[in-house]
């Protein structure tokens, strides 16, 4: 779990996830709250956090899984 976390955290796969993020979090957010952002009525701030939040755990697990198999450090 240590050495997954170690990956995680490198400079590469932390720039690819937040690029990601970034992306996915934003199309999410236009679908879930388009309406409310829109209109400029009240936006859900967790859900907006969330929105980002999972696809940068997303995309740097799996980033970091996929270094670790191929590496043979499973």
């Amino acid at each position: 779990m240590r050495a997954l976390f170690r990956i995680a955290c490198s400079r590469r796969i932390v720039a690819n996830a937040l690029r990601i993020a970034l992306l996915v979090g934003t199309v999410l957010n236009l679908v879930n709250q388009g309406g409310a952002i829109i209109s400029g009525s009240g936006v859900s701030w967790l859900h907006l956090v969330l929105n980002y939040a999972v696809p940068y755990c997303v995309a740097s697990y799996s980033a970091a899984r996929n270094q670790m198999t191929q590496r043979g450090d499973e």
